[in-house]
């Protein structure tokens, strides 16, 4: 029986996130690969464990069409104006994903507070919805800190 494996790239192109998302799985163990000389590659069998779906759906790109298929990632930079703030935040942004609904599925959620930029930084990657709900209750975050700037 042939196995079919894939590289980082491919794998990236089929689940349409950036490949660096693809090696950090990988390096935190989340999909399992196997190194050959300089590169990942990983089998058929162990990408469908990862997406929870049949091999037979990864052999062509353009074979992805279901909705749980469907995977965004992002990066976003909150301005915050002190320590306490970015730990108002992260707490409020990580209590959501304890209480996700199972229709974002797998997703993930990884906050950092970069003290010298006063920055909170978020990574996020999941489903639409997951990311729709996610960004919404950042943007709700943005517009309470506007109201209390007019307010002082």
């Amino acid at each position: 029986m042939e196995r079919e494996y894939y590289t980082v790239e491919q794998i990236s192109k089929m689940l349409s996130i950036h490949t660096k998302t693809v090696q950090r799985y990988i390096r935190e163990g989340r999909l399992h690969a196997t190194k050959i000389g300089k590169s990942w590659r990983v089998s058929g069998h162990d990408l469908s464990i990862f997406t929870g779906e049949n091999e037979d759906v990864f052999t062509k790109a353009s074979d992805i069409v279901n909705e749980d298929s469907v995977k965004a990632s992002a990066v976003v930079d909150v301005k915050v104006s002190y320590k306490e703030e970015a730990n108002r935040l992260i707490n409020t942004l990580m209590a959501t994903m304890n209480v996700k609904p199972p229709e974002y599925g797998k997703s993930s959620l990884h906050a950092q507070f970069l003290e010298n930029e006063s920055i909170v930084r978020f990574t996020l990657w999941g489903n639409i919805q997951f990311m729709v709900a996610t960004l919404s209750s950042i943007e709700v975050f943005i517009d309470q800190k506007k109201e209390e700037n007019r307010n002082e």
